[in-house]
């Protein structure tokens, strides 16, 4: 049990249960999606909840029953009292950091950027930081400042109601003096179904991880395993998930990467872990041959191709071209591979002010 990582959970009540009634349709909150999504993450010791109970009657008895520990703060000085509440929660969090280091991860639940300088102290205290928060409710400036970002209305178990349809307002009755004239009602509209709400593009998630497996296969020596990548994905969007792109774990998303080419999968150092690389042959040689031939195609007096616009054309070739699912943060730097790889040359025109392309003689 050593090995698990002991967390420390701390609820700004308020902010959550009056969230999820004013954004989720007027849901009640639930704090079990809360609990089973950290039971995946550890275990979980320390659990405290702050509000003023005797707003929350029955939720009290439901956080009882999943031995919260419920602080009381009293509503009696108006906006000094959310002030109260907030601080208590910051200085028990800070407090509990110093005394007692075999806790390993702080879970705050609030979507309320005051508590965004404690993330920044329990972060400098070397713990780990997991917001949970109302999406619509939660400051755009809390998620990126934690480790990771788990909104409320995502949580397996969470049902949101669906989108009530507000009717027109009933039609005037016409005066006795005005002919009638049937009309044929408007329809209602309908709301969007919440599965393509929630759906993601595959494609922009295939090249947020190529591009971050070309980052860390540059900026380290040794070999990038799932579990650093994951990592790397939470650290540049907290928020992220493989749920949001209907994968059921991270292991089944590589897998479907792995067989449309964009990485490959080897044996990793753990089992369950294993090491995750781009291709080094496949689409980024036919992505090279095909950069070669539209740069002969166009090449034309001048014997040389500029880069503005080139892209475009590369597209009209082929339209689903990406340089970025390749692993390549510019087009500029697919060329430049392109010509390290001899498929074509390169260089800087001071006239043009543009970079210049030459198929390169077989």
């Amino acid at each position: 049990m050593d090995h698990e990582d002991r967390i420390a959970l701390f609820l700004d009540y308020e902010n959550l249960a009056l969230g999820a009634r004013d954004h989720l349709g007027g849901v009640t909150f639930d704090f079990r999606p809360i609990a089973d999504a950290l039971a995946e993450r550890g275990r979980v010791v320390v659990r405290r909840a702050y509000a003023d109970w005797s707003y929350f009657d029955e939720d009290r008895r439901m956080l009882t029953r999943s031995h919260v520990e419920l602080i009381e703060i009293p509503q009696r000085m108006g906006a000094s009292r959310k002030n109260a509440a907030d601080i208590k929660m910051a200085v028990d969090a800070v407090e509990l950091a110093f005394e007692r280091g075999y806790i390993s991860t702080f879970v705050i639940c609030t979507g309320d950027s005051d508590f965004t300088p404690l993330v920044h102290k329990l972060r400098e205290l070397n713990k780990r930081v997991i917001g949970v928060g109302v999406e619509n409710s939660t400051s755009a400036l809390l998620p990126p400042a934690c480790d990771e970002f788990l909104y409320y209305d995502r949580l397996e178990g969470v049902d949101i109601p669906p989108a009530r349809v507000r009717r027109g307002r009933p039609a005037r009755l016409p005066s006795p003096d005005v002919p009638r004239v049937e009309q044929e009602p408007e329809p209602e509209p309908e709301a969007p179904p919440a599965a393509e709400e929630a759906a993601r593009d595959v494609d922009t998630l295939a090249v947020l991880v190529a591009q971050t497996v070309a980052g860390l296969q540059g900026s380290s020596s040794g070999e990038v395993t799932a579990s650093t990548l994951k990592r790397t994905l939470l650290r540049k969007d907290p928020t992220f998930s493989e749920s949001d792109y209907g994968f059921r774990t991270f292991g089944e998303l590589l897998r479907h990467l792995a067989g449309h080419n964009v990485v490959e999968l080897a044996e990793g150092p753990a089992k369950g872990d294993p090491e995750v690389s781009l291709p080094e042959h496949g689409d980024r040689e036919v992505a090279f041959g095909l950069l070669g031939s539209v740069v002969a195609d166009l090449v034309g007096d001048e014997g040389a191709v500029a880069l503005s616009g080139l892209k475009n054309q590369l597209r009209r070739a082929r339209p689903d071209f990406s340089e970025k699912k390749l692993g390549y943060r510019s087009f500029l730097q697919f060329c430049k591979a392109a010509a390290t790889s001899g498929v074509i040359d390169l260089r800087w025109s001071p006239e043009a002010d543009d970079y210049l392309l030459t198929p390169r003689a077989a």
